[in-house]
């Protein structure tokens, strides 16, 4: 170099170059390498007579140059420009303090300059995002905040959003551009959607997991109606009104209106008196003229609210002295006697009246006769006994003979009665079944009564005086939401008797005294495998190496299914692993589903073993440090790591009101084999456990149950309060449901201590006409003061348009036990590689604690400090914690990532001979891991 700077200068000389140093026209940019692509840098100065390039402190050779030379016409100095290319392996060989980087020098004859230093990295973009956004639900005009940290990268990744696949972006209510979060200020309906973090940079774009977000409106009451007019034309009735959860209307899931849509109220209607006639007045004093009267009034009673006038005169007049009167106004008594004829007239005119009186007596005694019959002889029911009313009425009885007339020849016994205290209401089918069995309509009834429950009497708008009510057919909407009536009360006297009805509430019951446990069984060797419950989430992993060299043991897991007397709470299957004389030289892996919901420490769980004498023994709480067990509690089932066979259960102990245990609720629909127009809804509410559900799936199977809508979870609450299922919407002119099964209840200890065995109740019901093949309606199951799920029904009665709805699919639904390599996801040469690595104490601290502390499974470490090879207890619980996803991407970014910060040389891990491709990275990931 120095006999070319001195030919250089020489030869500046020669040509007069003026007197300056070097000045960078082009100096080298910060560039990246993306994959296995060169960049190149370039410098360009004026006067140079040469230019070198200086990376990390060393110079590049002259022959990795390349130069050109050309004269500026306007100065005639000469301008010089120098380029080099940078190779991915030059930048990866590079082990130092900062980043790989290069200057220019260039020369003149009086001197050098020295440019900027260019900086030369690596560009990658990881698969992974430090932070996905999750989806949530939020009420309308609430704030929305989805977080989302994109992955590492060289250089920094950019973020967008996208809904729906569009991007989203910022105005008044949207703001994107805070720390990579899309903060919706005030949610309308319009922002529910499926959002998507994009980040990309020069390398490549990678896409988060899509969070839905559903924007929903609680429901809301409209205003009352008007009150009805009451219901029955005279006497004690109901009135009510109305209101509807409009205002607004749930949507996108939204609670719905708490409290009753209809109120009820009784009313007295007013009943309509007919008018009667009051007593004569006595008779005036003959007038003038011969006559006489006397006047009546209609006061007894009066007639009132559209009752009828009396009937008849209020007027009566009558001749004083039946018609004799003389000529001049005079009586006839009064006149003197003229002589025999007028004896004779007065004689003749005497026995006339006589017969006129005669008659007059014999009319009104006839009319007296006739009008004593008519009272009498009507019919001995009185008409508001058909109508209907709520008063209590008194009823004459007919003399023996015809129940119908009173016998002509007898006078009737006013003083015998009958007294009907119920009320005659005749509205449906079960009170025409009451008439029929009676021999008549005119005996007298017997007392039907029937204890109701105060919730019942207070949908019914009747006050809480009266404890007992008489028996009526319950109306679809006769209980409120949220109310649920106490049936352990009912019972039916009178004609009733004798007709109780089964309780439609209680567990299921199985079909044979002890069911038959649910096993599998497989036999293994040195290489290990797994067993696994198909469709119970239950499953057991043998590591490799477990069972001693040309050894085989038959492994079998069992699923118990009797009835267990516990205090506690059981939150998973009860799970046997054997035989009992197994010997391994490394703990096994065992998977058990739960129904806690461990999200906030409201529980405390405790892993719970079974004794030779049948008795339990605590064996770990799942938060303590214990060298005999580990226990790794996720939020739908716990990973285990046993040493020895037995029974295992998790049990636990609510820690306050605030411990949530989760159900799953699922209706079956199958028509009523007695009954040809009989249709039976089954709702079952079980353990959130996939064990819990087989159990409802094949009883369902056996009675030729159809899954009317998919299983959902709710979360109920240990607050002591009791389940209730209601049954609303169904149309009432088509279906009819069993009296008094609208709304059922469960109380809390069924619930809360039901130990695994499915919870069931049935709304029977009946269609008025073979032509109503379609049931649609809803089902209500809430908690009182907690969650309420609603599961909608609509399906076809009819055999042959039904469709089949399969009870669950599962990958696992057939598969019982894997053998060797198949049942693992980490080949056993990397299995083997990662063990000599880790198990090795390390003085950069790159150990086994370490590799758990990345796989975040570094609790509880005592226990794997006492295993002869840490990181392959660590690996199998890594597979059972994996067993269903099978992602190794987790697993090489851990390892990635351990290698990048602890490794200092290219060859560490060379000399171990690691290929970590083979675990799903990227051709890039790899040679940089290799590297490192």
């Amino acid at each position: 170099c120095g006999l070319d700077f001195l030919s250089s200068r020489s030869d500046a000389l020669q040509h007069g170059t003026s007197g300056t140093l070097p000045h960078f026209l082009q100096e080298p940019d910060d560039a990246y390498i993306i994959k296995s692509n060169p960049i190149k840098l370039k410098c360009r100065a004026r006067p140079a007579l040469q230019i070198f390039f200086k990376c990390n402190g060393e110079w590049v050779h002259q022959s990795q140059h390349q130069s050109q030379e050309h004269t500026d016409q306007g100065t005639g100095l000469k301008i010089r420009e120098v380029m080099i290319n940078v190779s991915r392996q030059q930048v990866e060989d590079f082990h130092g303090p900062e980043d790989y980087w290069c200057l220019c020098v260039a020369w003149s004859h009086l001197g050098t300059s020295k440019s900027r230093k260019a900086t030369v990295r690596i560009a990658y973009l990881r698969k992974n995002f430090e932070q996905d956004p999750q989806g949530r639900e939020v009420p309308i005009k609430g704030m929305i905040v989805l977080h989302c940290r994109p992955p590492e990268g060289v250089p920094v990744a950019e973020v967008e959003w996208l809904k729906n696949e569009e991007p989203v972006g910022s105005d008044g209510n949207i703001d994107t551009r805070a720390d990579h979060n899309l903060i919706i200020q005030k949610a309308r309906l319009s922002d529910s959607g499926n959002y998507t973090c994009l980040a990309s940079n020069i390398v490549a774009k990678r896409r988060s997991l899509t969070a839905t977000v559903v924007v929903f409106v609680n429901g809301g009451w409209s205003l009352w109606t008007d009150w009805s007019a009451c219901n029955v034309r005279c006497g004690r009735g109901v009135q009510k009104r109305s209101r509807t959860c409009t205002n607004p209307a749930p949507l996108n899931g939204g609670t719905f209106c708490e409290g009753m849509s209809v109120q009820k109220s009784t009313c007295n209607a007013l009943c309509p008196v007919d008018g009667g006639w009051g007593e004569w007045t006595d008779w005036t004093v003959c007038s003038v003229e011969c006559a006489r009267q006397r006047s009546r009034e209609c006061t007894a009673p009066e007639p009132k609210h559209g009752g009828r006038l009396c009937d008849g005169a209020a007027l009566g007049t009558d001749n004083c002295t039946g018609g004799l009167c003389t000529q001049n106004r005079k009586l006839l008594h009064d006149a003197k006697p003229q002589g025999l004829e007028v004896s004779s007239d007065v004689a003749l005119y005497s026995g006339l009246a006589a017969g006129v009186v005669t008659v007059v007596v014999l009319i009104v005694a006839v009319t007296l006769y006739r009008r004593n019959q008519s009272e009498y002889g009507v019919d001995v029911i009185d008409s508001s006994a058909l109508t209907g009313g709520f008063q209590s009425f008194s009823f004459k009885t007919a003399c023996q003979g015809n129940p119908l007339l009173i016998n002509s020849s007898q006078q009737p016994d006013l003083t015998v009665s009958r007294t009907y205290t119920s009320p005659i209401c005749f509205q449906d089918s079960m009170d025409k079944e009451l008439i029929s069995q009676e021999p008549s309509l005119f005996d007298p009834l017997p007392d039907l009564k029937v204890k109701v429950h105060s919730s019942f009497m207070v949908s019914l708008g009747v006050s809480e005086r009266g404890a007992e009510y008489h028996i009526q057919k319950a109306h679809p909407q006769t209980f409120p939401r949220g109310l649920a009536p106490d049936y352990s009360g009912v019972g039916l006297e009178g004609t009733l008797r004798g007709r109780r009805e089964k309780t439609l509430l209680g567990p299921l019951a199985p079909s044979t005294p002890s069911m038959p446990p649910l096993r599998t069984a497989g036999v293994f060797g040195h290489a290990g495998g797994r067993l696994v419950v198909p469709n119970t989430g239950v499953s057991l992993l043998v590591p490799h190496g477990g069972i001693a060299v040309d050894t085989t043991w038959e492994m079998y897991m069992v699923i118990n299914q009797e009835d267990s007397k516990r205090q506690e709470v059981l939150l998973s299957p009860e799970v046997t692993y054997g035989p009992l004389g197994l010997d391994l030289s490394c703990p096994v892996a065992m998977t058990i589903a739960h129904c806690a919901e461990v999200a906030a420490d409201n529980w405390s769980i405790r892993l719970k073993r079974q004794t030779r004498d049948n008795k339990w023994e605590e064996v770990m709480s799942v938060e303590e440090e214990s060298t005999s067990c580990y226990c790794l509690l996720e939020a739908q089932c716990c990973h285990l790591l046993l040493e020895h066979p037995g029974r295992y259960a998790l049990v636990g102990e609510p820690l306050s009101q605030e411990a949530v245990k989760r159900l799953r609720l699922a209706v079956f629909g199958s028509a009523d084999n007695t009954n040809p127009l009989g249709y039976s809804l089954r709702v079952y509410c079980v353990d959130d456990t996939p064990y819990a559900f087989q159990e409802v799936a094949s009883a369902e199977r056996v009675k030729g149950g159809c899954l009317l809508e998919e299983p959902k979870t709710l979360l109920f609450r240990g607050n002591s309060l009791s389940l209730q299922l209601s049954i609303q919407d169904v149309p009432q002119f088509l279906w009819s449901i069993k009296p008094f099964t609208t709304c059922q209840e469960f109380s809390f200890s069924q619930v809360w201590a039901s130990n695994q065995h499915p919870l069931q109740c049935a709304f029977s019901l009946e269609r008025y006409s073979p032509a109503s093949s379609q049931l649609s309606c809803k089902i209500s199951v809430r908690q009182v003061k907690g969650q309420e799920q609603i599961l909608q029904v609509y399906t076809s009665v009819v055999e042959s348009e039904k469709e089949v709805v399969p009870f669950f699919t599962q990958s696992d639904c057939t598969i019982t036990s894997q053998m060797g390599s198949r049942a693992f996801k980490i080949p056993l040469s990397i299995r083997q590689r990662i063990c000599a690595t880790f198990d090795t104490a390390n003085a950069k601290g790159k150990d086994w604690q370490l590799l758990a502390q990345k796989l975040c499974i570094d609790r509880n470490l005592c226990y794997f400090a006492r295993q002869e090879s840490p990181s392959a207890v660590i690996l199998s619980l890594w597979e059972a914690q994996h067993q269903d996803t099978g992602d190794l991407d987790s697993l090489a970014s851990a390892l990635e990532e351990i290698g990048k910060v602890h490794s200092t040389h290219s060859t560490s891990n060379k000399t171990n001979g690691t290929n970590y491709s083979n675990l799903g990275t990227t051709p890039q990931q790899s040679q940089k891991v290799n590297h490192n």
